[in-house]
């Protein structure tokens, strides 16, 4: 890295938050564990797709209405509970086994700690983060829900540095998504590729890489400790 990063931005479902834990939900209501990758992959799609379209709606909102959708595909009938079961295990996920260890050895290295996420964030309820457990480990909770447009919008990155009073290239993100390392980059950051199962880099020409690829949060800790002493 040319410059070491200050300030640490956490994407969090599925970077720090275990999306695998709401398989069952999904095995129960549609009859195949593939469900889940299907449902994510497409609210992520559709998610880039109301943001290039100049709508909004938000991500929790559109993640029953993607629900809905797949559930038409498949022929599949949602009851209310089904509905319900789904929505409280988006909000309740647990943090990956990695995640409280490695956010301590970050912040005992002295980075700035923060989230940037899909999920909106409001000041009445706690949030998916907080639910986990993990909430006091990060200074400030960004949501796109702010902004009204969703990741990897460019003007949401460098809209966090400008909150935090950084430049973007003394940020980077941390997610398991090629994507939105990519926007990332693009902003000016530096960029962490956690590369949990099923994720991975995307190599192309003219497309930004990640600055580090790491396992987990406690890799990446591991890596950015050698960078410092380096």
């Amino acid at each position: 890295m040319e410059t070491q990063p200050t300030v640490l931005v956490f994407d969090v479902n599925e970077t720090l938050l275990e999306l695998e834990s709401m398989a069952p939900l999904f095995t129960r209501v549609f009859g195949d564990p593939m469900a889940l990758r299907q449902w994510f992959n497409q609210l992520v799609l559709y998610s880039m797709t109301v943001t290039l379209s100049g709508c909004y709606t938000d991500f929790f909102v559109l993640s029953k209405a993607v629900l809905q959708m797949l559930a038409d595909v498949h022929g599949v009938s949602l009851t209310a509970d089904d509905r319900d079961a789904i929505a409280q295990g988006m909000r309740t996920m647990p943090a990956h086994p990695d995640v409280e260890g490695g956010l301590k050895a970050l912040a005992d290295q002295g980075f700035r700690l923060v989230t940037l996420t899909n999920s909106p964030v409001r000041a009445d309820a706690s949030s998916p983060l907080d639910n986990a457990g993990l909430g006091d480990y990060f200074e400030r909770q960004f949501s796109v829900h702010t902004l009204r447009a969703f990741k990897p919008a460019t003007g949401l990155y460098t809209n966090v540095a400008d909150e935090l009073s950084v430049a973007p290239s003394e940020c980077m993100m941390v997610a398991a998504h090629a994507w939105d390392i990519i926007g990332a980059r693009h902003a000016g950051y530096a960029g962490a590729l956690i590369t949990r199962p099923g994720n991975a880099p995307l190599r192309a020409e003219g497309v930004p890489e990640p600055t580090v690829l790491a396992r987990d949060i406690l890799d990446l800790a591991a890596r950015l400790s050698r960078a410092t002493r380096g």
